[in-house]
């Protein structure tokens, strides 16, 4: 069939940094746990091409799975423009209830000097349209993640923001000519 695509979406390793943190793209990736990395790349197509954002993360993933990844910046998490590198808990304490409402709507609000979650889903859209047939690593972030299945599955942008997405963790999506077919969420 040659008008299926089947893309094997991995979220790169924990990073290797301090918890709560907006991390930036340069934020490194914690690939020590080789049991992880084994098991993963063992239920990956072989000779598939591998996409990654430009995150440093998704790239140290992607070469400790043994991919030789190319970059692709649409696919980079959504961006928290002014908040990134800093924790959580210093913005809210800084905000306040300001912060809890950015939140409480945080599909289409966006930080300051950043982009919406619905931003993100028409540059990941983008760049999925632009994938060949056949099967596709692609290496990315949760928001990446979230934003393909909001994709696949026609949802607003709001409930695709509750899917989980675990470290190293695999989704299938297929795109079949114009539609699209969910095969596995977070394994």
């Amino acid at each position: 069939m040659s008008d299926l695509t089947r893309l094997w979406l991995i979220r790169h390793a924990p990073v290797d940094g301090p918890k709560g943190v907006m991390y930036g793209s340069d934020a490194p990736a914690d690939v020590s746990n080789h049991a992880a990395f084994a098991a993963l790349r063992a239920r990956l197509p072989q000779g598939a091409p591998c996409i990654a954002s430009s995150s440093r993360r998704t790239i140290e993933t992607a070469e400790a799975l043994g991919l030789a990844p190319r970059s692709e910046p649409r696919l980079r998490e959504q961006c928290f423009g002014d908040w990134t590198g800093r924790r959580h808990d210093d913005i809210a304490r800084e905000m306040g209830d300001a912060y809890a409402a950015f939140w409480r709507a945080a599909a289409d609000n966006r930080p300051p000097g950043g982009e919406s979650f619905v931003d993100q889903i028409a540059r990941v859209r983008a760049a999925l349209a632009e994938l060949p047939a056949g099967d596709v690593v692609l290496v990315v972030h949760s928001g990446t993640i979230r934003a393909a299945l909001a994709i696949a599955l026609d949802l607003a942008p709001e409930p695709a923001l509750r899917f989980v997405i675990d470290t190293l963790s695999l989704t299938r999506i297929d795109r079949i000519a114009d539609s699209w077919r969910v095969v596995a969420v977070n394994c």
